[in-house]
C-alpha cells in the first residue's frame, strides 16, 4: 500500500481528497493535517511514502513544509497540490525538493497516477504550468527583497517593516526601491502584488 499524508487547510477539500484516494486499491491515507506546521510531526509519526501538500496553509506554507520534509523525512516524496498555478510557485517547489506539482482542478485519476509515478522516482509537473514557468524565468528578487515585500504587502509602514525584520529604515527603503525597479512597478504595493501574482512571495 502507498501510505499518504494529506496537508490541506480546507476541511471539505481534505475530506474529499481522503475519500477519493482511499478508494484507490493501492493507497491508504495515514495522516491528515490542516496546517503546514503540523506536517513534519505527522510525517515522523506516520512515515508516509508520499505527502500531498497545499501551498497556502496556516502556520507554514506547503513550500516551507516540503523543504522541512526533505531534511527531516527524506524518504517521503512530496507532491504540491494547489489552486494557485503560478510559475514562481513551481520553481520554488522544485527547489524545495518536490517531485510533483499539480493544480487542484485536475481529475482525481491524474492525481492517483501522479502519486504512483512520483513513488517510482519520476518528477510530474502540470504541462501548462511547466511551459509558463520556463517562459517566465526565475524570480529577480533576492531573499531579503522578498521578505521586505511580503511585509510591505500587508500595508506595513517603513518603520513597521524595519522593526519586524530587524533592519534599519534606510535599508528597508533600499530593498523596496530595488524590488520596485526589478519588478518595473510604480510603488511597493504594486511590486508586492506583482510578486505575489507570479508566485515569488
Amino acid at each position: 500500500m502507498i501510505r499518504i499524508l494529506l496537508a490541506e487547510d480546507q476541511t471539505m477539500m481534505r475530506g474529499a481528497l481522503a475519500l477519493l484516494l482511499g478508494l484507490e486499491p493501492d493507497m491508504e491515507i495515514v495522516a491528515q493535517v490542516a496546517g503546514g506546521d503540523e506536517v513534519v510531526a505527522a510525517a515522523l509519526d506516520a512515515r508516509p511514502d508520499v505527502a500531498l501538500l497545499d501551498i497556502e496553509m496556516p502556520g507554514r506554507g506547503g513550500l516551507e513544509a516540503a523543504a522541512d520534509l526533505r531534511e527531516r523525512v527524506p524518504g517521503c516524496r512530496v507532491v504540491i497540490l494547489t489552486t494557485f498555478g503560478r510559475p514562481g510557485y513551481l520553481r520554488r517547489a522544485m527547489e524545495a525538493g518536490a517531485y510533483g506539482f499539480l493544480v487542484k482542478d485536475g481529475p482525481v485519476e491524474e492525481l492517483a497516477a501522479t502519486i504512483r509515478r512520483v513513488l517510482a522516482g519520476e518528477r510530474v509537473i502540470d504541462p501548462a504550468l511547466a511551459a509558463a514557468a520556463l517562459s517566465a524565468g526565475p524570480s529577480p528578487l533576492t531573499d531579503r527583497e522578498r521578505d521586505v515585500l511580503t511585509v510591505a504587502g500587508d500595508g506595513a509602514t517603513i518603520a513597521d517593516i524595519a522593526a519586524r525584520l530587524h533592519l534599519s529604515e534606510s535599508t528597508v527603503r533600499n530593498y523596496l526601491s530595488s524590488a520596485i525597479g526589478k519588478t518595473r512597478t510604480r510603488n511597493r504595493v504594486e511590486a508586492a502584488r506583482l510578486a505575489r501574482h507570479n508566485g515569488w512571495l
